[in-house]
């Protein structure tokens, strides 16, 4: 396993390509539970992979199709890089709410979240395989679903606003009566363009996902460990939530250790919600440009992480 810690990130750019059709609202099967989503596809032709993202608590779907400044928008700027995303309304959001009124656990929303995605896997191309993104609590849904296994091969994992050590005391965490401290989940305002809290997609946090908000920190060592994919962790420079000091990033990388690369970096003048703020469009393209070396990695050994054995 090979650790970077660097100050930046790397970045691609769409430049010549061709404009790709706008994000669509798509309606996946979990064996028989419906999960709402937005899809975007590459125009004409077969995608190079496919970018699953889930969002945050307290978000949906929208989170990652920012439409509060030009250029926000990771749905757009993957089908323009040839990439298929699809972006779910976790279990307990959008479409699934009226049959998960209180929600599902994180090993619950993994098994429902890898059933929708072998269903859609069943009619669609994914191209070399599915990368995920996840910010904040999608980043542990992303976590989790990298060590539980997927039925199609995974490429990488790109997560956002999560560490593994709370910043905040408990009586700060998400509580029932709304989403936890406004400045920890977003900071100063002018981090974010002007008409973002005018657009932005949010939503009540469901009971049974809220009630296992404090116990990320002791279950990070036992999913991760089971992680056999490259990750790469985003750390906004104002994030509030986690601990993101160089002996909890480092501490933080020791506990992948059969990820085959563990890659930690920080995003100068973000807030926690990174995909809807100033610096949205330069984490997308860092996040796209690992995918670009997880595709390399995949090309040139042939390997993804291995399918789970058969039940």
């Amino acid at each position: 396993m090979s650790v970077d810690i660097p100050p930046t990130g790397g970045a691609c750019t769409a430049v010549d390509a061709p404009p790709a059709a706008g994000p669509r609202r798509v309606t996946l099967d979990a064996a028989g539970l419906r999960l709402s989503a937005l899809l975007a596809t590459p125009p004409g032709g077969a995608p190079r992979a496919t970018v699953l993202a889930l969002h945050g608590g307290g978000m949906t779907a929208g989170y990652f199709d920012g439409r509060a400044h030009p250029g926000q928008s990771l749905l757009t700027l993957g089908a323009r890089l040839g990439y298929t995303v699809l972006a779910l309304d976790r279990p307990g959001y959008g479409a699934s709410t009226p049959d998960l009124p209180t929600g599902q656990t994180l090993a619950e929303q993994s098994a429902t979240v890898r059933t929708a995605l072998a269903h859609y896997a069943a009619t669609h191309d994914l191209g070399a395989g599915v990368f995920v993104v996840g910010h904040s609590y999608g980043g542990k849904l992303a976590l989790m679903c990298a060590a539980d296994g997927l039925t199609a091969p995974l490429l990488g994992v790109d997560v956002s606003g999560l560490g593994h050590r709370l910043a905040v005391p408990a009586h700060d965490l998400p509580s029932a009566g709304g989403q936890g401290h406004w400045k920890h989940n977003w900071g100063a305002l002018r981090l974010y363009p002007p008409d973002t809290f005018r657009t932005c997609p949010v939503a009540p946090m469901p009971e049974r996902e809220r009630a296992e908000v404090r116990s990320w920190p002791a279950r990070f060592a036992s999913v991760a460990a089971r992680v056999r994919v490259p990750v790469r962790f985003t750390f906004a420079e104002y994030e509030k939530w986690w601990r993101h000091d160089e002996h909890a990033l480092a501490e933080l990388a020791g506990l992948l250790p059969r990820a085959p690369r563990v890659l930690v970096e920080r995003l100068p003048q973000a807030g926690h919600n990174i995909s809807l703020g100033w610096t949205a469009h330069t984490y997308h393209l860092r996040a796209l440009a690992f995918l670009e070396e997880c595709l390399a990695g995949h090309a040139v050994t042939g390997t993804t992480a291995p399918l789970p054995a058969a039940a």
